[in-house]
C-alpha cells in the first residue's frame, strides 16, 4: 500500500475516489466552500436536499463522475457532528469509508483533510493517525486460503493545504506504525502449528538482518534452566517444542534503555488445569503481548526513532505433557523467590516473572513495561475497549494513558494497592501464582510487581483488547502497538528536548 501527501488542487488530482468528511449541518463548512469548485458544491447540496446524505456518523454516499473534479467518484463521509472528532470516532468513520470504497472496486483514493477534523490534533498528527487507520481498515489475513481476496485499494493520497516536510514525515511515521500493527495482527492470527517459539526466533533473526540498529539474541530453554529460570521452565517443559526468550536491542540513542517484555504463550491449553474445549482455538492469541512487542520494534526501526530500546519476548507453549508442572508444585524463580503453582493456567505470570528479572539484571533499564493477555478477569472488568494499566510510578502510568488517548488505543488506570498482596500468600512458598476469585487482574499485577520492585515498571493487561473473538469478525487487533509506539515517540521527543 502506497501513502502520499499532496497540496495539488483538488480539481486537478486524479483518483478513483475522493473522500470528503461532512457533518450534519445544512451549511457546508468554510473549508469545503473554499476548496471545492462551485459545480461540486452544487452536487453535494443537491444530494443533501434530496435526502440522500444527512451527514450522520459513518454514513456514506457516492456521487459518480462528480462535475468539476478529476476524481471518478466523490464519497461523502458522514461525521455525525459539526465539531472536531475524537480519535475513536475517526477510526469508525475511516472503517466505513474504506468499506464503501472497496465495494466500488476503486484502486486509488484521495482524502481531503480538514485542518480541524480531529480534536486536539495538528494536521500532521491527523495525517499520521489516518494513515494508520486506513491501513487497519484495509488489513486482511488470507495467507491460508486457497483463493486469495482480490487486491483493493493500492494507493491513498492525502490532500492538504501545504505538503510540508513535516507532513511528509507524518505520513512516513503513520506507515511505520501501520506496518507494526499489521505485523502484530499477522502474528496473532497465525495458526499455532506455524507460530511457535522457534518460529518466532527465526522471525526475530530475520528482522535483525533487516535493520542495522537492531541486534537479536536468544536464550534457549536449556540456557534459561542454567540461569535459574525455574518458573519459565516449569511452563515450557510441558511442550515438545522448547521455549525461547527472544531479546531485541535497538540502539537509536545512548543511555539506559526502555524495556518492553511481552508474553508469548503461542498456545495455551491451560496445562494440567485444562481449559474447556469451547473457543480454545482462540488461545493462539495468548501470544499477542509478544506480537505487540514485535510490531512495536518494527515500527521503531521503520521510524528510525532516536531511543535505546530493549524488547524481550518470552515464548512457550502451555501443554499438558507428562513433564508439565502440576498444581501444588513449587518452583524457584530467577529472582530467588519461590512460587507455589496452584493453577497451571496462570502460566503467563510465571514466564513473565523470569523474563522481567533477566531484562532488569542484564540491561539495567530506565523503565520496564510488560504486555500480556494475562487474565480473563481483566475482560470482565474492562471489556474490550480499554487495556488495564498498572504501574508503580504515577508519571509512567500517565504517560501510557496519554499515549492511549492520543491514538485511541485507550487504557484505564487500575489499583496496585498492598491490600491485595495478601491474597497471594502461600503456606509453603514465598507466594502462590493465583490470588483467588476476587480482583484477578489486580492480583496478577501484584504478583509481577514482586519482581519489579527496584524498577520503574508498568504492566498492561491486554486480554480484552488484543483480539476479537466469536464468529466471522474474529482476529487479532494489533493493540497496543499504537499506544506503545506513541509512548516511545513521546519519550524520545522529551529526551531530545532535554
Amino acid at each position: 500500500m502506497e501513502y502520499t501527501v499532496t497540496n495539488k488542487a483538488v480539481t486537478k488530482f486524479k483518483s478513483d475516489c475522493l473522500i470528503i468528511p461532512v457533518g450534519p449541518s445544512a451549511a457546508l463548512p468554510e473549508f469545503l466552500l473554499e476548496t471545492l469548485p462551485e459545480a461540486t458544491i452544487s452536487a453535494i447540496k443537491a444530494c443533501i436536499k434530496l435526502g440522500d446524505f444527512a451527514g450522520k456518523a459513518q454514513q456514506t454516499t457516492i456521487i459518480a463522475a462528480p462535475e468539476g473534479l478529476e476524481a471518478k467518484r466523490l464519497l461523502l463521509l458522514g461525521t455525525g457532528t459539526d465539531q472536531p472528532l475524537s480519535i475513536v470516532a475517526l477510526a469508525k468513520i475511516v472503517q466505513s469509508a474504506i468499506s464503501a470504497v472497496k465495494a466500488t472496486g476503486a484502486k486509488s483514493l484521495s482524502w481531503l483533510l480538514s485542518p480541524t477534523l480531529l480534536d486536539g490534533h495538528s494536521v500532521d498528527e491527523q495525517l499520521r493517525e489516518t494513515v494508520r487507520l486506513v491501513d487497519a481498515a484495509l488489513y486482511r489475513f488470507d495467507q491460508y486460503r486457497s483463493k486469495k481476496s482480490p487486491a483493493t485499494v493500492t494507493r491513498c493520497t492525502f490532500m492538504v493545504e501545504a505538503a510540508s516536510t513535516s507532513a511528509k514525515q507524518a505520513v512516513v511515521e503513520g506507515k511505520a506504525i501501520a506496518a507494526g500493527v499489521a505485523l502484530a495482527r499477522d502474528l496473532g492470527n497465525e495458526p499455532p502449528n506455524v507460530c511457535f517459539p522457534a518460529w518466532l526466533s527465526e522471525l526475530a533473526h530475520s528482522m535483525g538482518k533487516q535493520y542495522d540498529k537492531l541486534k537479536v539474541s536468544i536464550v534457549s530453554e536449556k540456557q534459561a534452566e542454567k540461569l535459574g529460570m525455574g518458573a519459565f521452565c516449569a511452563v515450557s517443559r510441558g511442550s515438545e517444542r522448547e521455549g525461547q526468550i527472544i531479546v531485541f536491542e535497538y540502539k537509536g540513542a545512548k543511555g539506559k534503555p526502555t524495556a518492553l517484555v511481552g508474553k508469548g504463550i503461542t498456545f495455551d491449553t491451560g496445562g494440567i488445569s485444562l481449559k474447556p474445549g469451547s473457543a480454545m482455538d482462540e488461545m493462539k492469541y495468548d501470544m499477542c503481548g509478544a506480537a505487540s512487542v514485535f510490531g512495536t520494534v518494527k515500527a521503531v526501526c521503520e521510524m528510525d526513532l532516536p531511543i535505546h530500546l530493549v524488547a524481550c519476548v518470552v515464548a512457550a507453549e502451555n501443554m499438558p505433557d507428562g513433564r508439565a508442572c502440576r498444581p501444588g508444585d513449587i518452583v524457584k524463580t530467577m529472582s530467588g523467590q519461590t512460587v507455589e503453582i496452584l493453577n497451571t493456567d496462570a502460566e503467563g505470570r510465571l514466564v513473565l516473572c523470569d523474563a522481567l528479572t533477566y531484562v532488569q539484571q542484564r540491561y539495567k533499564p530506565e523503565t520496564v513495561v510488560d504486555i500480556a493477555t494475562l487474565t480473563g478477569a481483566c475482560v470482565v472488568a474492562l471489556g474490550s475497549h480499554a487495556q488495564a494499566v498498572y504501574a508503580n510510578d504515577d508519571a509512567l502510568s500517565e504517560a501510557l494513558l496519554s499515549a492511549g488517548k492520543q491514538t485511541g488505543d485507550r487504557g484505564w488506570a487500575m489499583p496496585l494497592w498492598d491490600d491485595y498482596q495478601e491474597q497471594l500468600d502461600s503456606p509453603f512458598a514465598d507466594m502462590a501464582n493465583i490470588g483467588g476469585p476476587k480482583g484477578g487482574s489486580i492480583t496478577a499485577a501484584c504478583f509481577l510487581s514482586r519482581f519489579t520492585k527496584e524498577s520503574r515498571w508498568a504492566h498492561l493487561d491486554i486480554a480484552g483488547t488484543a483480539w476479537v473473538g466469536g464468529g466471522k469478525g474474529k482476529g487479532a487487533t494489533g493493540r497496543p502497538v499504537p499506544m506503545l509506539t506513541r509512548y516511545l515517540m513521546n519519550t524520545a521527543k522529551t529526551k531530545t528536548v532535554k
